[in-house]
């Protein structure tokens, strides 16, 4: 299984990604699932995967190769639209491509989250479903998540808004992540980040946050701990909610 969260604020950016793999409990491998496309001063263009891996490599292996040779590649094309056109189309030209010689009964879908400015345009954040449909984050949901979602969506939905400061929406993340992580066993460490300031337009390399981090373990305890303080301080119930 997979998490990954992407958010779009109005100060830039914020990717975030597990790297767990697994086909089985005794086949757990670690392997990222965030790749940056970028030309300095031009366009940062960054891709997170989820589902099959062969699947999603073969994806961004084609995609890598093509932006060497001629025609419309993610170094070149005039918007991020277009860039994810580019990814929808790859991933349904390789499953397509490998159903052809598999059984039905292998399952080749894989989803991607492709997000970053290309200059002269706005920032944005699209989600590539594994038929090659997609749709964009907007103001009023500021976020996309792959994979494993259910435990880390409540604390996104409770304190990220698009207005949100990078170093907030950052928390918010990591510690997205750390409830994920806490109830499902298929996502793990280490974590890859990438934090973008809007209109930046740098090249970026992503950070990668292993368990033994000193700010990620610090900020778990302290939410840890936090929660825990505050349910004790909450009222107690009404006599009529407890059962004499």
């Amino acid at each position: 299984m997979t998490y990954c969260v992407a958010m779009h604020l109005a100060d830039g950016l914020v990717f975030i990604s597990d790297s767990r793999t697994n086909a089985g409990i005794d086949q757990i491998s670690t392997f990222g699932k965030l790749f940056v496309f970028s030309v300095p001063g031009d366009r940062l263009i960054v891709l997170q995967t989820a589902g099959n891996l062969a699947t999603s490599q073969s994806v961004i292996n084609l995609l890598e190769q093509r932006t060497r040779a001629t025609g419309n590649h993610l170094l070149n094309v005039a918007t991020l639209y277009d860039a994810t056109v580019l990814v929808a189309e790859t991933l349904r030209e390789v499953v397509l491509r490998d159903r052809s010689v598999l059984t039905e009964e292998i399952e080749l879908s894989s989803s991607f989250i492709v997000g970053g400015q290309i200059a002269g345009a706005p920032m944005g954040i699209y989600n590539v479903y594994a038929q090659g449909n997609f749709f964009q984050a907007t103001p009023d949901t500021p976020f996309l998540q792959l994979g494993e979602s259910k435990y880390g969506r409540p604390i996104l939905d409770r304190n990220l808004s698009y207005c949100t400061p990078l170093d907030e929406a950052l928390r918010c993340g990591l510690i997205s992540f750390d409830s994920t992580i806490r109830s499902n066993l298929s996502v793990g460490m280490p974590l890859d980040l990438l934090v973008y300031r809007k209109d930046r337009l740098q090249a970026m390399e992503r950070l990668r946050i292993t368990s033994d981090d000193p700010y990620y373990r610090q900020i778990r305890q302290q939410w840890s701990d936090g929660l825990k303080q505050l349910l004790a301080e909450l009222p107690p119930p009404p006599r009529d909610y407890l059962a004499e």
